[in-house]
């Protein structure tokens, strides 16, 4: 496993009860694992905790290692950030940077040349559909483009990566500001990301598009993992009945199951 996750708890200090208690996971290479459950269940709270943005109890581990081990020398913190990524929610820059300058920032960690760089910026902007964004000023974009613009950073910082070094992608909510196409192409993007020696976690809350593009669903509620499995197994009137309290009717849809 790329990533481990075992025995984790998370407490919010005067919270009565912990928010995620005794969670073990562990997220392999090549695989789409979608987060599910409820508001508030704790799926952004796991995802920070595993990039190490908010205290826990138990243990994460980053390929093979300790996550604490990674930060004690800036080499290993260097090392991480060219094999590791994470898409948050929101963003939270608003300088007056291009949208090719915000993508330049993922190149940080390695040491290409400009000509490297440029060429890379404008690959990985053109996967994510920004390229024609490249001049204009990120605080001046919609959420959904910036959410866009964001995921060109993190996959050029991915890029920096050793051929053949395995990588772990976190993605918080990727398509919780985007149109229909861009929901699909995004989803469609990380599982491309997947067969390029990754290890792709995203939190979702569209069961039906993650039913589609995930290999694996694990489904939060209650502090606790409900279920854990493929889609087939789990997009489950009856199941998800207990994790949300609604009750759906599952339907083919042109060979897909989904659950309206």
């Amino acid at each position: 496993m790329l990533l481990e996750v075992t025995d984790l708890t998370i407490q919010y200090p005067r919270a009565t009860a912990p928010l995620l208690e005794h969670i073990s996971l562990g997220f392999a290479c090549g695989e789409v694992t979608a987060l599910l459950g409820p508001n508030g269940c704790g799926k952004t709270s796991l995802l920070r905790a595993i990039s190490g943005e908010l205290d826990y109890r138990g243990n994460i581990q980053l390929f093979g290692r300790p996550q604490a081990d990674w930060y004690r020398r800036q080499n290993d913190h260097r090392a991480l950030a060219r094999r590791y990524g994470l898409l948050p929610q929101h963003s939270n820059l608003n300088f007056a940077f291009t949208c090719g300058e915000v993508v330049q920032l993922g190149l940080a960690p390695g040491s290409l040349s400009r000509a490297e760089q440029e060429e890379r910026i404008g690959h990985f902007m053109q996967r994510a559909d920004v390229w024609h964004l490249r001049d204009r000023l990120f605080p001046s974009l919609s959420g959904g483009e910036k959410q866009r613009v964001q995921l060109a950073r993190v996959l050029s910082q991915l890029s920096l990566a050793d051929a053949g070094d395995k990588k772990i992608l976190l993605l918080d909510e990727p398509t919780s500001a985007l149109d229909l196409k861009h929901q699909h192409d995004v989803l469609a993007l990380a599982r491309e990301v997947a067969g390029d020696n990754t290890a792709v976690v995203t939190v979702l809350h569209d069961l039906n598009l993650a039913a589609r593009y995930a290999d694996r669903l694990v489904m939060l509620a209650n502090g606790l993992v409900q279920a854990d499995g493929n889609p087939a197994e789990l997009l489950q009137p009856e199941l998800v009945e207990q994790v949300y309290g609604y009750r759906g009717q599952l339907v083919d849809v042109a060979g897909y199951r989904a659950l309206l």
